[in-house]
């Protein structure tokens, strides 16, 4: 027991109940929050009972302690140096001189209060004798007691900015049901040595507070982008798609671009769209040099049926190291792999890619693409669609339209949109295509089995999905830990 607990507890003894703490000589000088928890201490063992009240206090501004310490209001001030000069007379000059400020604030209230008035420049006194400063006796009131009953004077120096309203805590309190001058451990758990000598008969025990919630265990949380990437993995598995093997995070020019029919030339390949590397520099030739020279022929000469791009195609920039740009460059090499074995199948992935992107609030230098492929024999665009339909209808997006696009290793090739109704308008949510004969031939793969491709991104539905405007607080260092601890897993069909 601490000693104001006891103090509060001996008060009670002795006068039954304090209607006020503000008014006890005792714990008025107690610092209120020191007071509070005393007595929440013994109110939690139901030794006492209390109230919490507010008082209206009213204090004294600087201007109005500084007018306490002269020892007279302004106009109090103005009137009496007029009277002192009443025989020479006193012009509003001579008074700023000897009074500065508060000459001229005292004499528009002297004048108000028709204690003054000028005769030409010169200030006459309507009194024969100093006025009684009531305002200062108001000042002295508020200062001792922080009160006043006029209201209307309250009124009047709280315009004059001379007082301001403050609010005081006090306390009522009153004997509880355990009231006692001592305070008796109470025990929180029975032990076995309780148990086993019987003492547990003769303790008092806490209360159990069966309304409390636990502590929030400490744990990890699934990114945002993590909860919607489950979700289109979920999609993908469902529909018989095998996931691809993408933490290739580097690529040579060939697979990145050479053998997606980029063109050496496309602007793509510029610095400004494609990180470089600088160690190692240059990868290897592929192994199989008939598909590394096919590559070339159609690049350069054109081959099975294709007339090509006809340029000299340079083995130094088909090697050159780069941070992937998408993730079709793994699809490529699962694709070749798949020319071992033709047959149909369905792949997909969902991972980081690199862009030598200016960075703003809807574009960083790295983020995800979801991509799926499918292979059949004999499939067409019409295929095509009616997956996307199927794919997108999973998620609850059933209102597509298409859009004929280019893409160098797609022919033909659809952008995809959907109705946004948050937006109130049609977004891009994909692009897509049937890639190119030339690009699957050249791999070794039948002419009949074609291939269908599509890819998004998965920051934009996760930023639909969580209400974000700048995906720099999605993802990256500016993340809030609370933002991602505290959102709910995402629900695809809710995201357009």
């Amino acid at each position: 027991m601490s000693q104001l607990q006891l103090e509060i507890l001996q008060l009670l003894d002795k006068e039954g109940e304090i209607p006020n703490s503000l008014n006890n000589s005792q714990l008025s000088k107690i610092n209120p929050n020191e007071l509070h928890a005393n007595l929440s201490s013994l109110w939690s063992r139901e030794m006492i009972k209390f109230n919490k009240i507010e008082t209206d206090h009213w204090i004294l501004t600087k201007e109005a302690e500084d007018y306490l310490k002269a020892g007279a209001t302004p106009e109090i001030q103005v009137v009496d140096e007029v009277l002192k000069a009443q025989l020479e007379g006193l012009t509003l000059n001579d008074l700023k001189t000897k009074l500065g400020s508060t000459g001229i604030i005292g004499q528009g209230k002297a004048f108000k209060n028709k204690w003054l008035k000028k005769d030409g420049n010169k200030l006459i006194a309507e009194v024969k004798e100093l006025p009684k400063d009531e305002v200062l006796i108001d000042l002295k009131e508020i200062q001792k007691t922080g009160k006043l009953s006029n209201k209307s004077i309250l009124t009047e120096l709280k315009k004059r900015k001379l007082i301001n309203l403050t609010k005081i805590i006090g306390y009522e309190i009153q004997k509880g049901d355990k009231f006692s001058l001592e305070i008796k451990n109470l025990e929180t758990d029975i032990t076995s040595d309780m148990i086993q000598n019987g003492n547990w008969k003769n303790s008092q025990f806490k209360d159990y507070n069966f309304n409390s919630f636990g502590i929030i265990p400490q744990s990890g949380a699934l990114h945002p982008l993590m909860k919607v990437r489950q979700e289109f993995r979920d999609i993908f598995f469902a529909m018989g798609f095998t996931e691809m093997d993408s933490n290739q995070y580097v690529e040579s020019g060939f697979w990145n671009f050479d053998t997606l029919f980029v063109p050496q030339q496309h602007p793509a390949r510029d610095l400004q769209d494609t990180f470089y590397l600088k160690d190692p520099k240059v990868a290897k030739e592929p192994e199989d040099k008939e598909y590394w020279e096919n590559v070339k022929q159609v690049h350069q000469d054109g081959k099975y049926e294709s007339i090509g791009y006809r340029y000299p195609w340079k083995s130094e920039e088909s090697l050159r190291m780069v941070l992937r740009t998408h993730t079709t460059a793994i699809s490529a090499a699962m694709l070749k792999k798949l020319a071992e074995n033709p047959k149909p199948t369905r792949l997909f992935s969902i991972d980081r890619v690199f862009r030598n992107e200016a960075v703003d609030a809807t574009h960083l230098a790295e983020f995800h693409q979801v991509e799926g492929v499918i292979a059949g024999y004999d499939i067409t665009l019409g295929d095509l669609i009616g997956f996307m339909d199927d794919f997108f209808g999973k998620m609850g997006v059933d209102n597509l339209r298409f859009k004929a696009a280019y893409n160098p290793y797609t022919e033909p090739s659809l952008e995809i949109f959907a109705y946004h109704k948050g937006l109130k308008k049609w977004v891009e949510i994909g692009n897509s295509g049937m890639f190119r004969p030339e690009m699957l031939e050249t791999m070794g793969l039948p002419k009949n089995l074609r291939v269908l491709g599509w890819g998004l991104s998965l920051e934009r539905p996760t930023m639909i999905k969580y209400g974000v405007s700048n995906i720099r607080e999605l993802l990256g260092h500016k993340v809030s830990l609370d933002f991602i601890e505290s959102n709910p897993a995402a629900r695809l069909d809710e995201l357009l």
